[in-house]
């Protein structure tokens, strides 16, 4: 124990779970308050933290943009796929460029 535990909480960035000042134990973690015993290992703190109920929900995703905002994305979009050489992709973005942008992009250009 010590007697400043909210420093170590204020000067710590990588850690699985802190158990801070005396009131607090390791088995409140586990079994009642939220954190569990299953904590990241060898370096994994440095990107995830300990199992809690949060890693059990299923998320889900969408992306839905307007056609004039498919003109903006999809010009740096084709740009940034050339550059990478994902000519698939590339083509996927210049296919709405021509669709929603009226824009004379070529067929699968490689450039």
């Amino acid at each position: 124990l010590t007697k400043e535990p909210r420093y170590f909480l204020q000067h710590m960035k990588n850690f699985g779970a802190l158990f801070l000042g005396p009131e607090t134990n390791v088995s409140y973690g586990d079994k009642v308050i939220g954190t569990n015993h299953t904590l990241p290992t060898l370096g994994a703190a440095r990107y995830t933290g300990g199992l809690w109920v949060g890693k059990f929900i299923k998320t889900c995703t969408y992306q839905e943009v307007t056609p004039e905002a498919s003109v903006k994305v999809g010009e740096y979009c084709s740009r940034l796929c050339a550059i990478e050489r994902f000519w698939g992709h590339k083509e996927q973005a210049d296919l709405r460029l021509r669709r929603y942008g009226g824009q004379n992009v070529g067929l699968g250009a490689k450039k």
